[in-house]
């Protein structure tokens, strides 16, 4: 039976629901770490895309707490158009952790692909990108005999900003629980340099992209609607408590419009072993 902890404090006022206990997250979340690599998988390597951004940044300080910086990899996989302030903060985390360095220029791969495919606009340019960064993932973690380890918060998953099976294929995501605002918290704790922590969060596929800019919302708002959300009140509720409607209701239709992209591919049942269906072992229940 799994185990699980409360690290959300509860709520004195509406200011403090979204507020954890940094210092137990991290020792479970390290603690996370270990159990599904080394004691479920027995895997003593983890390899984390290193992007310059907070998530990545504290992923693998993590990362390094658990395994030891020696046994992680960062792979650092610009294209042509990528910020070189992503560039110079990736490399800052690389010198903070500790961890194994490598760099896999991703420009040659996505324009060999992309110069198939004039017509593709940004959004499927990014998706390309977001795509061949997991597969220079999986294939380095092939070659040290390791296991790449998911980046993707909390708040994008539930908006589906992130690229299905690019950002979200790892199997194991330490900071997939925690929303936006609390991984900032988390960072924080752990030390992660503050030019990063502080700097507008983005996806870096697009030049001067922001991800609050694309979603129209902050995360300090839209964390606290999703909160409420998925505490289960409903829009109405919302709004009565303050909220702009507006951005309410922004929130509920992302959340209604990528349910599909949270879950793995949707088989077709025709038989009572169905795989993720009706096969599960005891503790998937």
């Amino acid at each position: 039976m799994k185990t699980s902890y409360q690290i959300v404090r509860p709520a004195e006022t509406s200011d403090d629901e979204l507020r954890i206990d940094p210092a137990l997250v991290e020792r479970w979340l390290v603690r996370f770490l270990r159990d599904e690599l080394v004691v479920a998988r027995n895997i003593k390597k983890a390899v984390v895309g290193v992007s310059g951004g907070v998530d990545s940044a504290v992923v693998a300080f993590l990362c390094a707490r658990a395994l030891g910086p020696k046994n992680v990899l960062g792979v650092r996989m610009p294209y042509a158009t990528s910020s070189p302030t992503s560039a110079k903060h990736g490399r800052l985390v690389i010198e903070e952790t500790g961890i194994d360095d490598r760099v896999v220029d991703i420009t040659a791969a996505v324009d060999g692909y992309l110069a198939q495919a004039p017509d593709a606009g940004a959004q499927r340019r990014g998706n390309v990108m977001a795509r061949v960064r997991m597969i220079a993932l999986f294939d380095q973690s092939a070659k040290i005999g390791g296991l790449p380890i998911g980046t993707g918060n909390k708040s994008e998953r539930m908006f589906g900003y992130f690229t299905w099976h690019g950002d979200d294929s790892p199997p194991i995501n330490p900071i997939g629980d925690l929303f936006k605002t609390q991984v900032w918290a988390l960072a924080r704790h752990l030390g992660v340099p503050r030019a990063i922590i502080e700097k507008p969060a983005t996806a870096d596929l697009i030049r001067g992209q922001t991800d609050e800019d694309d979603l129209g919302i902050s995360y300090a708002q839209a964390d606290r609607i999703l909160s409420r959300l998925l505490s289960g009140h409903d829009v109405d509720d919302i709004i009565a408590s303050g909220f702009v409607a507006k951005d309410v209701l922004l929130v509920k239709r992302r959340v209604d419009a990528t349910h599909w992209k949270r879950h793995l591919a949707t088989t077709a049942m025709i038989s009572n072993t169905a795989i993720n269906e009706f096969y599960l072992r005891p503790v998937d229940y």
